[in-house]
């Protein structure tokens, strides 16, 4: 994933968005492993919830975006099996005391697929978003992202 730190509020390209989302999903992660009681159980209520709304605008906005590159349909495709596959792990965790010792086993595998996913979609999703569309149609589908976000659940 990126390492360069950019403003998740202020920002208004569509691939600075997401991968500054992503920064923050991983710091999130950070902040669960690391913490314990009550500490833990806001960071992970945080990122449950970052995680459902920036996926449902993924899959709402981004992903029918991508669909149009050469090659989208299987970049996509790809994408939306890890997120399945991610939501299932997340659901399970959302039922659970998160200071149970198998909590920190499951979050942290879940930690690791959702960070993979992540790589994968900048690799193969939004540096070529960032190849074919303009500024300005990417600023149009950062404004999207944001719109899908303040509408979409909050949970997995």
């Amino acid at each position: 994933m990126s390492t360069k730190t950019t403003d998740v509020s202020s920002t208004t390209d569509l691939v600075d968005l997401l991968k500054a989302q992503h920064g923050r999903i991983r710091d999130l992660f950070d902040e669960v492993m690391h913490s314990e009681g009550r500490e833990r159980k806001e960071a992970f209520r945080a990122l449950v919830r970052l995680l459902a709304v920036h996926e449902t605008a993924e899959e709402e906005i981004v992903h029918p975006v991508a669909r149009r590159l050469p090659g989208g349909d299987g970049i996509v495709d790809d994408r939306l099996a890890e997120e399945r596959e991610a939501k299932e792990l997340l659901s399970e965790l959302d039922g659970m005391d998160t200071d149970d010792p198998a909590f920190l086993k499951s979050i942290d595998k879940l930690r690791i697929d959702v960070l993979t996913h992540a790589r994968a979609e900048e690799r193969y999703e939004f540096d070529r978003l960032r190849d074919q569309f303009s500024p300005v149609q990417l600023k149009g589908f950062a404004a999207a992202v944001r719109a899908a976000e303040a509408t979409a659940p909050t949970r997995p």
